[in-house]
């Protein structure tokens, strides 16, 4: 458990989000429990995603977008030969196809054409706002929207392969999204992939090791 600090009102904070809970869900559960006036976080993880989220508060606010923009560092495991619509755990799997012709040679010489800069388009279950809608909300109605694909950066991809798991650790540039990395190598491979777990270890020189519990920030109504 993490040594509790005492919470400044114009401090950055860092949390170690748990499974389950949305990124604006932390947002709001600080607010109320420390009494701050402004928090906000520099940048979302998914409701099934765990690990290092930043919250600034009070006037550190207005320095946001300067951790958003810092590279990440994630860890996760992709399921391949398995589809959901969402390349997660959040919908149910809709495709299936054999690996069993798969080689390790050939899973790990894959890895080369996802780093450096690609074009990668973000999945239909996603934030990204289409003429003002969130992609989301469209996929949950059944709709299909037009993403476009943009730019982004992997410095370093690796793999540990235990078949039909691969377990993986990447370090990206902002707006990368692990989801869409892990459908497109999959689909790279022939058999698709989903991703089955993912935790965000490092923001910048930001280290999920020193951030705080969501319980030990929360539990009383005093500073920690």
């Amino acid at each position: 458990m993490s040594t509790p600090q005492h919470i400044d009102p114009e401090l950055v904070l860092l949390v170690d989000k748990p499974l389950g809970w949305t990124s604006f869900g932390i947002v709001k559960k600080v607010r109320w429990a420390k009494k701050l006036k402004k928090v906000g976080h520099a940048g979302t993880l998914d409701p099934l995603a765990t690990g290092l989220l930043i919250l600034c508060t009070g006037k550190k606010t207005k320095e946001i977008d300067q951790y958003m923009g810092l590279p990440k560092e994630y860890t996760g495991t992709m399921v391949l030969g398995k589809v959901t619509p969402s390349h997660d755990l959040e919908t149910e799997i809709t495709e299936e196809k054999d690996i069993g012709h798969l080689t390790t040679n050939q899973i790990e010489s894959t890895v080369a054409q996802f780093v450096g800069e690609i074009a990668q388009t973000p999945p239909q279950h996603s934030a990204v706002k289409i003429d003002g809608k969130r992609a989301y909300k469209s996929a949950r109605a059944g709709e299909t929207v037009k993403i476009e694909p943009r730019n982004v950066h992997i410095y370093q991809f690796e793999i540990s392969i235990d078949l039909p798991n691969v377990h993986f650790k990447v370090n990206c540039s902002k707006g990368t999204y692990i989801r869409s990395l892990v459908r497109d190598f999959g689909d790279s491979l022939g058999v698709g992939a989903y991703m089955s777990a993912l935790r965000r270890t490092k923001i910048g020189d930001f280290k999920v090791e020193d951030a705080l519990q969501l319980d030990d920030i929360v539990k009383n109504n005093e500073d920690l």
